[in-house]
């Protein structure tokens, strides 16, 4: 199997990363600095990555964690629930429309305005963060889908002037997220600066609503990178709400790995997940000087200095996408060779499971856990900040949210999120490997090469939030 985009979605990605060369600069990582920013110490990385260890060595013999329905904890009737979806739609809205506004006529100082403070931060990581506690609120939140909503009650039924192409799949969300958050958040200096942040968020929601146009409802599912990035965040999170047949808001709690072993839909959102893990591992190197020295050395070698950047970023992906695949495809050998031979009338022979193609759809998210993990402990110091930043847009002092947490504690979150979400994804990876698998042994086979995999993108994880921000 191959990470090959269609035709027709490869076209413009290269185009637009072609244009993104000329906007490209050093990494910008964050903007926002935190107290936090200092690297957590060597000793609670080893700590983690022990724990690491052990801890998938402990679950690889097997506990009993085949997933179970969350428990209904309560219910919110229809009539307050319908209000909160409808406060939630329309201050997002109101939050986009400000966006576009503050960012043209608002202060230059990214600090001081609402646009790069909300939509990198509040926005962007903080809906994630959110969707991992609770589930993706995007459904609601989206300000596209909601412009889309209000002219299909004008026009008294759906719109959709042809039927989203089957082919496409998830490839243009992939492919948005790699330009949106990969490129333009990771390696340009647009998330500084109020008018540019501005005109991407108008340009990706035309895009977003002239799709939903053409294609219909279809559209917002398959090609919002947004809708799709806290979709998957979603499948971690140990609170759930769901709508019932008659309206009520029915709040459930649930194991986290809960949603992480039903198999994704495409090859295009497996490859969304590694992207995932990968840009934001990136995001946390671009701010180090190791980064910056590897960067001004490529940069000796190429005729223009702005590719640099892109060209780290895109090699790395390539190498994340190519590690998953090539573990993927080692656990379906081992999956097939563990497998009996099959014999004339014998209908006991476990099902293939689609060999490399169906093990990748259904180990892909078994790797959100990590993500979700990464994600929480990454950004979580990030969105606060900036979230205690906003007041002082309306004339307030700024609050820090986070004054009384300590740093060593704040560093020892960081480790317990990482570590969790490893501990969560091999839970998952061994309720896939042992449906898959046609005896124990042959399940602990498999899972063995996943768990290395998963094992290496922990370390990763818990490294760089060890390295030193680069002033």
């Amino acid at each position: 199997m191959r990470y090959r985009l269609p035709h027709r979605a490869s076209g413009p990605l290269a185009a637009a990363c072609a244009l993104l060369v000329v906007a490209v600069g050093r990494a910008s990582a964050h903007g926002v600095t935190t107290r936090f920013d200092a690297p957590v110490p060597l000793g609670l990385v080893y700590l983690g990555g022990s724990l690491t260890v052990a801890a998938s060595a402990v679950l690889v013999a097997r506990f009993d964690v085949t997933p179970r329905p969350g428990v209904q904890v309560g219910s919110i009737s229809p009539r307050v629930a319908e209000t909160v979806r409808t406060a939630g739609r329309a201050g997002f809205l109101l939050g986009f429309v400000a966006v576009l506004l503050h960012g043209v006529v608002g202060a230059r100082t990214a600090s001081e305005n609402f646009a790069t403070l909300f939509t990198w931060s509040v926005w962007l990581k903080g809906v994630g963060i959110v969707a991992a506690i609770g589930g993706s609120p995007w459904p609601t939140l989206s300000p596209w889908r909601t412009a889309y909503d209000a002219v299909c009650r004008l026009e008294g039924a759906e719109i959709g002037a042809r039927s989203y192409p089957e082919r496409l799949g998830r490839w243009p969300a992939f492919a948005g997220f790699v330009v949106l958050i990969g490129v333009i958040e990771n390696l340009t200096r647009i998330p500084q600066r109020p008018a540019a942040t501005a005109a991407v968020v108008a340009a990706y929601a035309l895009i977003l609503f002239a799709g939903g146009l053409v294609f219909g409802r279809t559209w917002f599912d398959r090609a919002d990178a947004l809708a799709v990035l806290y979709g998957l965040l979603g499948r971690v999170a140990p609170v759930s709400v769901r709508r019932s047949d008659d309206g009520r808001a029915v709040v459930a709690v649930r194991s986290p790995w809960h949603g992480c072993h039903r198999a994704v839909d495409d090859r295009a959102t497996a490859a969304f997940v590694v992207a995932v893990i990968y840009s934001v591992t990136f995001d946390g190197v671009a701010g180090s000087p190791a980064y910056r020295g590897i960067s001004f050395g490529v940069r000796n070698l190429l005729p223009v200095d702005a590719a640099a950047s892109l060209l780290l970023y895109l090699v790395g992906l390539v190498a994340f996408l190519a590690a998953f695949r090539s573990v993927v495809a080692v656990v379906a050998w081992v999956l097939e060779s563990g497998r009996p031979p099959a014999t004339a009338g014998d209908d006991t022979r476990p099902e293939p499971d689609g060999g490399v193609d169906g093990t990748v759809l259904l180990l892909a998210p078994t790797l959100v856990p990590i993500l979700a993990g990464y994600e929480i402990a990454h950004n979580a110091a990030y969105v606060a900040t900036s979230a205690g930043r906003l007041p002082r847009l309306v004339g307030l002092d700024a609050v820090d949210p986070l004054w009384w947490l300590s740093v060593p504690a704040f560093w020892g979150i960081q480790v317990v999120c990482i570590v969790g979400g490893h501990v969560v994804a091999v839970v998952a990876a061994d309720v896939v490997t042992s449906r898959l698998a046609p005896t124990g042994r042959a399940a602990t086979a498999a899972h063995a090469p996943h768990l290395v995999l998963m094992v290496g993108y922990t370390v990763v994880s818990l490294w760089v939030i060890s390295l030193p921000v680069a002033p």
